[in-house]
């Protein structure tokens, strides 16, 4: 195994899924771990879980709307003062305003492109400095598998997850020389809040795509970021990682 000792995490999207999951996993393994979000009392509740779960380890709660960029620079800079200087990122926080291409209002548009690819843009460009004085860092961009299949009634959403890999490999050439790596992680169908909703009917239609026959889980896509975040992927940059148990090869 390895440790995560010593580093400061930044968790977006972290009061609840994917971003709970990660942001325990990755206090599991020695970080502490910042937890941001909108809702600042479920970030509350992940930081409070993490101290409790793992003797020794700070957590903070910081809310933070990634459409707004002076409350982006107010989260980091608060972590950074708190916790200390900003080693991993994980760009997980992201909305969804689905609808068919020619109905889909511009504001649903808007929304989700600011939330979702320009607020990683901001994010990233908030944390680097301090990685680039560090020498050393580690930034996991989370995309989605319809960012490569593609996916009827989400073009907002993919055309944002979409940019979200290119943004991964323009940063990841520009770093790799202060040692800070960028990848991406690209999730199938995954059991979370956002897919509970879904029909029986659409749910059935997806594990029928899925070669292992089962929706992934929280912890899947977890256990890949933190690899992503140790030293032990420390020769992997500019890659997307699926976790999608074969839906898309």
């Amino acid at each position: 195994m390895f440790s995560l000792a010593g580093q400061i995490a930044l968790v977006t999207g972290g009061s609840q899924g994917i971003g709970r999951a990660t942001a325990l996993v990755l206090a599991e393994l020695g970080a502490d771990v910042a937890v941001m979000a909108r809702s600042i009392d479920k970030c509350e509740a992940v930081a409070e879980e993490i101290k409790s779960r793992f003797a020794g380890r700070r957590s903070l709660a910081v809310r933070g709307d990634l459409g707004v960029a002076d409350e982006i620079k107010a989260a980091v800079d608060k972590v950074a003062t708190e916790l200390g200087p900003i080693s991993i990122l994980v760009n997980n926080a992201a909305i969804t305003r689905d609808g068919l291409m020619l109905r889909m209002k511009r504001d649903d548009w808007d929304q989700v492109i600011n939330t979702n690819l320009t607020g990683v843009f901001l994010m990233t460009q908030a944390v680097l400095p301090m990685m680039t004085k560090a020498r050393k860092g580690r930034i996991i961009n989370l995309t989605s598998v319809v960012a490569q299949s593609g996916n009827a009634g989400q073009v907002n959403y993919i055309s944002a997850k979409s940019g979200i890999i290119g943004m991964t490999k323009a940063v990841a050439r520009e770093y790799a020389a202060r040692n800070i790596t960028v990848n991406a992680v690209s999730p199938g169908f995954i059991e979370t809040p956002m897919t509970a909703v879904l029909p029986e009917a659409a749910r059935n239609a997806m594990l029928e795509q899925i070669p292992l026959k089962r929706p992934g889980t929280d912890m899947d896509v977890a256990h890949a970021v933190a690899f992503l975040a140790s030293d032990k992927a420390g020769y992997i940059t500019g890659q997307v990682v699926n976790v999608n148990g074969g839906m898309y090869m």
